[in-house]
């Protein structure tokens, strides 16, 4: 099973850093933001210790592609009302793309974006539009748009969204998908039959398009639209259902990345992670972090 996190990168070791990080989870796999996810501050990328990150990881058995790269949340190229607001997406992924690139990795999370109450077909259409200018050098890069929980006017909610940005951007074969496990409790998919979601998405999007998961609980009931990660098995989603999800065989391939949240401070990661490969759930997780 390739299971890890969201690590973070910030100086002095940066990638180096975040590999470290992971490692300490006992993790094999990792996702990363290149700069801030909020802001459009980045440090140039022969200053990041990836040479040195790459040799870690092929030292402990970390494969390249096991490397999740999220773009920053500040693209929205579905906004059909602000110029600059989509100009600066367009630029910003065009950006993130070549980082890509230089880190080595293929993998590129995407949120698609809110169409701002212009509706969904606009906010779609837009997201064309925008993939088309970013992606004119996608290289080897795969843009894995994030499915969402809908929240708002965000975009994502639905397979069938998904499928036409496939059926519509010039490069469709470097659109995958990551699922949010979160994303699609909240959106109103029952993750008690897994089975079900695989077999309707793979009828919409194909399977062989997702390439990497967001495993996360929620603190939602089922088809809240809210988004709102909970820890693992303390949530409404409960460990169960996520471990049969994370050891289902059809996707037993596909990386899998936590974003579940800090307690008292602490990254709850190391133990989360162990419960998956143990298959067992500790109900006491959130105490002992909270004593640490």
């Amino acid at each position: 099973m390739k299971i890890g996190s969201h690590v973070s990168m910030s100086a002095p070791k940066y990638v180096l850093g975040a590999v470290e990080e992971a490692l300490s989870y006992n993790a094999n796999a990792l996702m990363l933001y290149t700069g801030a996810p909020q802001n459009t501050k980045r440090k140039p990328m022969n200053q990041l210790k990836i040479k040195e990150a790459l040799e870690l990881m092929e030292e402990n058995g970390i494969e390249k592609s096991s490397i999740i790269v999220h773009a920053p949340y500040i693209i929205n190229l579905a906004n059909c009302f602000k110029t600059e607001t989509f100009e600066l997406g367009v630029d910003f992924l065009k950006q993130e793309i070549e980082r890509v690139k230089e880190l080595e990795a293929t993998i590129l999370v995407l949120h698609p974006g809110s169409h701002v109450k212009a509706g969904e077909e606009k906010g779609l259409e837009k997201i064309v539009e925008g993939l088309n200018l970013a992606m004119e050098n996608i290289g080897d890069v795969q843009i894995a748009i994030e499915t969402m929980a809908g929240k708002g006017s965000e975009i994502g909610y639905d397979f069938h969204h998904i499928r036409y940005l496939i059926d519509h951007v010039k490069y469709s074969d470097h659109i995958k998908v990551c699922m949010d496990t979160c994303h699609l409790h909240d959106a109103g998919f029952d993750l008690t039959d897994f089975d079900a979601i695989l077999d309707s998405f793979d009828e919409i999007v194909g399977l062989d398009r997702l390439v990497c998961m967001h495993i996360n609980d929620s603190k939602n009931v089922r088809g809240a639209r809210k988004d709102r990660h909970a820890n693992i098995g303390f949530g409404e989603i409960g460990f169960d259902v996520l471990n049969q999800i994370v050891h289902n065989n059809r996707v037993k391939d596909v990386v899998k990345i936590l974003e579940t949240p800090f307690v008292n401070g602490h990254a709850p990661y190391k133990y989360e992670i162990e419960m998956f490969r143990k298959s067992t759930f500790d109900p006491t997780l959130v105490e002992k972090l909270e004593n640490l």
